[in-house]
């Protein structure tokens, strides 16, 4: 991983808990298995090996559940590019959009996030909530 994408990663979490946090409601708490898990699909995306959106879910959340035991679980994607902060753009659209919002403000505890570039510069995000 990038350095870049890595800060990317970093910069949704805190974006997405700042709002969460002022909403009265708890922190997400990263997760290495989940952010794996949306790595592998932002890169896919990326890399056009999947169309962009949400294919391919209940494979991610059956991989997850391998290590981790869940109620349930959600999934946000975006992609932009030419933003000067495009994890703000990112969470900006998320919490514009009804499902995106709501995932964003569910009962969930852990989360994982991957960012991944394509060769034209456009920058696929993934946010997986975990309860």
């Amino acid at each position: 991983m990038s350095p870049e994408l890595v800060q990317l990663e970093q910069r949704v979490h805190q974006l997405v808990n700042q709002y969460r946090i002022s909403r009265n409601l708890p922190p997400l708490s990263p997760n290495k298995i989940i952010t794996q898990q949306a790595r592998i699909h932002s890169h896919a995306m990326a890399a056009r090996k999947t169309t962009f959106g949400h294919d391919g879910f209940r494979n991610r959340v059956k991989s997850i559940s391998a290590s981790l035991s869940h109620k349930t679980a959600a999934e946000n994607v975006a992609y932009n590019r030419g933003y000067s902060d495009c994890a703000r753009q990112a969470v900006q659209e998320w919490l514009k959009s009804a499902q995106h919002y709501k995932n964003i403000r569910g009962n969930y505890r852990l989360t994982g996030i991957g960012v991944a570039k394509n060769q034209d510069g456009g920058y696929y995000f993934t946010q997986i909530f975990w309860r």
